[in-house]
């Protein structure tokens, strides 16, 4: 077994792969750029290597400098988590030349199952379903569209490359193929500096579901059943999950053979992943084979009870799989949410910044939270938004969803915008919860883009009590703390008029041996926590209901969080309650003459000059974050007066990059 291995890799896979390293008592080394000085990864390593600039491109993309790093230490091996190098063929050549253990699979099946376009011509051989496509290099935009008519309206245009959704677009007619083609050649060459793309069918409301296949160096190949991976934004995996709520034993045992004859197609030795899409007759066709451990592999280990990471050392290190396909079981059912720096109501654009506060849900037998950063850590512009990932365990498929919706209340984020709100919004949305999924999810039920959560009149009702009693301590303590009150042995009023976004309830808050009882209207809620002033989470129960509510403070006002909504609060007295009527209401300034940038980024060109008019629709300027491309269009017709930025420019958040007539 190795004495030492190296992390080519940052955030929460490098911590990941540390702590089972750490669990198998081999050291680890964490190598960093300029911007990770102080990540956490840096701090959990037993060492850790500088190793360039803040770009990848000039840090965790450059081989000699891993390799170095690997000779300087003593490395023995080399885990390098997902993304980055994890599929680079070159760099599992230059380890194995070096005589370094690559924790992954021999370089032949790294190139064979890497590049798209061979993979798919390498499954088809291999007996596997395939998706109708045209296999070979596209050649420019015109070629594009050429293709695209032949196969049939829509395809989907992909990186040869590619893979975390990045270098993908999806044509439903001739200009959408032009665009997509030029947009997922500039993102792969970006992302992957590789900007050849192919194009196939894209299959209608079809399901995601990939095949987790574990093989040796002795030629044991199995596979650990199946992760749905449905729910999707642009091309990202957003919710995953194993099982899924889809397949039968028969589809199962199906998908999991082919996978496994793909895998010894090709000698695979490692975990791996094979990608299908599965359509509503739960036919499947062979995506792409993912030689790499997952980002959604947790889900898959705790419904095996397997450590993936640790078999992937192991195999590397020479040792032969314990398990038979017979011995693999699954055990209850598991979720996982991908937590990014992202604002969804602006799009989902990515956000950057320092966690000011950072709060995970406690860790038990049903909640585990994959993190690379802390409280004070910084979110970058120059890598992945991903913050953390956050899995929850049932018994079955609703244990697992409640645990998540629990799970998600209680992970507390302040200092970025995050996207917690809408994994809440999803987790709780009645089709999910019925398990009624397609990669189509998100567009059908939120067409027009994610707008906040609208609670219901009963959790409307448990918010109104909640923030009435933390309300009512406060004041009780103020009370405490003003002698002259006291001495005229005034008591802290229990009327309260508690307005929700702007909607007032009128209350009684009546103190009780254990707790509160909240009366208004018609109804009574009894509330009890132990909730402490000035804790931004509210954890108790209504009515023997378990509850969780963020709570900040707002000036005199609340705004509190709960189940995907968030909702300013004011709670008055009577007489405040009926003076606060009479006031106007303050309108934000009319910014509609201006295009401003959505999120801080690099203005990479502008299509449009003073003095030009514009059509809805039209290009006006792409500005790239985070490994992202995003094409600002005008909304409406109009004319562009004044350019308040140029190509090159870094962009902060609402920026102003023109202005309009």
């Amino acid at each position: 077994m190795f004495k030492k291995i190296l992390i080519a890799n940052r955030g929460e896979i490098a911590c990941r792969v540390i702590r089972t390293a750490r669990a198998m008592g081999i050291q680890t080394v964490a190598v960093y750029s300029e911007a990770d000085a102080d990540a956490l990864h840096v701090r959990e390593a037993d060492e850790a290597v500088a190793i360039g600039p803040a770009a990848a491109a000039e840090s965790y993309l450059k081989i000699d400098k891993i390799i170095d790093a690997c000779k300087q230490t003593g490395a023995e091996a080399v885990h390098p988590g997902y993304g980055f190098l994890s599929e680079n063929v070159k760099f599992a050549e230059a380890l194995k030349k070096a005589k370094i253990a690559f924790i992954g699979p021999d370089p032949h099946a790294v190139h064979a199952m890497g590049d798209k376009i061979e993979s798919k011509k390498l499954a088809k051989e291999a007996g596997v379903s395939m998706v109708p496509g045209f296999l070979d290099v596209i050649k420019d935009a015109e070629h594009c569209v050429k293709v695209a008519r032949e196969i049939g309206y829509p395809v989907m245009i992909k990186a040869s490359a590619g893979g975390g959704g990045k270098g993908m677009r999806i044509a439903h007619d001739d200009a959408e193929a032009r665009e997509g083609f030029r947009s997922a050649s500039n993102e792969a060459r970006s992302s992957f500096a590789d900007d050849r793309v192919f194009v196939e069918k894209y299959i209608e409301q079809p399901r995601h579901i990939e095949i987790q296949v574990l093989a040796d160096g002795h030629g044991h190949c199995l596979y650990l059943g199946e992760r749905e991976c449905s729910i999707q934004r642009r091309h990202q995996k957003v919710i995953e999950e194993a099982p899924s709520p889809f397949l039968d034993e028969k589809t199962r045992s199906a998908m999991g053979e082919q996978a496994v004859a793909l895998a010894k197609a090709v000698k695979y030795k490692s975990a791996g992943t094979v990608e299908f899409i599965v359509d509503q007759k739960r036919n499947f066709y062979f995506l792409e084979m993912n030689t790499r451990l997952q980002v959604e592999h947790p889900v898959t280990e705790l419904v095996t009870g397997l450590d993936l990471v640790e078999q992937m050392i192991r195999i590397a290190a020479g040792e032969k799989l314990k398990l038979r396909q017979s011995d693999v079981r699954l055990k209850g059912w598991a979720l996982e949410a991908r937590v990014y720096a992202e604002d969804p109501f602006r799009n989902f654009l990515p956000s950057t910044g320092r966690l000011i506060r950072y709060v995970e849900p406690p860790a038990g037998p049903s909640t585990r939270v994959d993190s690379g950063v802390y409280e004070g850590a910084e979110i970058s512009m120059f890598y992945d938004p991903m913050i953390a990932k956050l899995v929850t365990y049932g018994a079955d498929r609703p244990a697992a969803v409640a645990a998540m919706r629990e799970a998600l209340d209680a992970f507390y984020i302040r200092g970025l915008n995050h996207n917690i709100s809408f994994l809440s919004a999803l987790a709780g949305h009645p089709r999910f919860q019925a398990g009624r999924l397609s990669t189509a999810f998100i567009a059908e039920e939120f067409p027009d883009g994610f707008h906040g959560v609208t609670p219901d009149p009963d959790a409307t009702a448990d918010l109104v009590a909640v923030i009435a009693t933390v309300h009512h301590l406060y004041e009780r303590r103020a009370h405490a703390r003003a002698p002259h009150f006291q001495a005229k042995g005034s008591k802290v009023g229990g009327d309260w008029v508690v307005k929700l976004d702007g909607v007032p309830h009128a209350v009684s808050v009546v103190e009780t041996a254990d707790g509160f009882a909240v009366v208004g209207g018609n109804s009574s809620r009894e509330v009890l926590s132990a909730w402490k002033l000035g804790d931004p989470l509210y954890q108790g129960r209504i009515d023997g209901r378990p509850i969780t509510v963020q709570i900040d403070r707002n000036g005199v006002g609340y705004r509190v969080t709960h189940g995907g909504a968030s909702c300013k609060v004011m709670v008055l007295n009577s007489r405040a309650a009926e003076l606060d009527a009479h006031m106007p209401e303050k309108l934000p300034p009319d910014m509609s003459r201006f295009l401003l940038s959505p999120m801080p980024g690099l203005l990479v060109s502008l299509a449009v000059t003073p003095d030009e008019e514009v059509k809805a629709g039209q290009t006006l300027a792409v500005v790239e974050a985070m490994k992202m491309e995003n094409i600002l269009k005008a909304e409406r017709d109009g004319k562009v007066a004044k350019l308040h930025a140029k190509a090159g420019d870094s962009l902060a958040v609402d920026q102003i990059i023109l202005e309009f007539a």
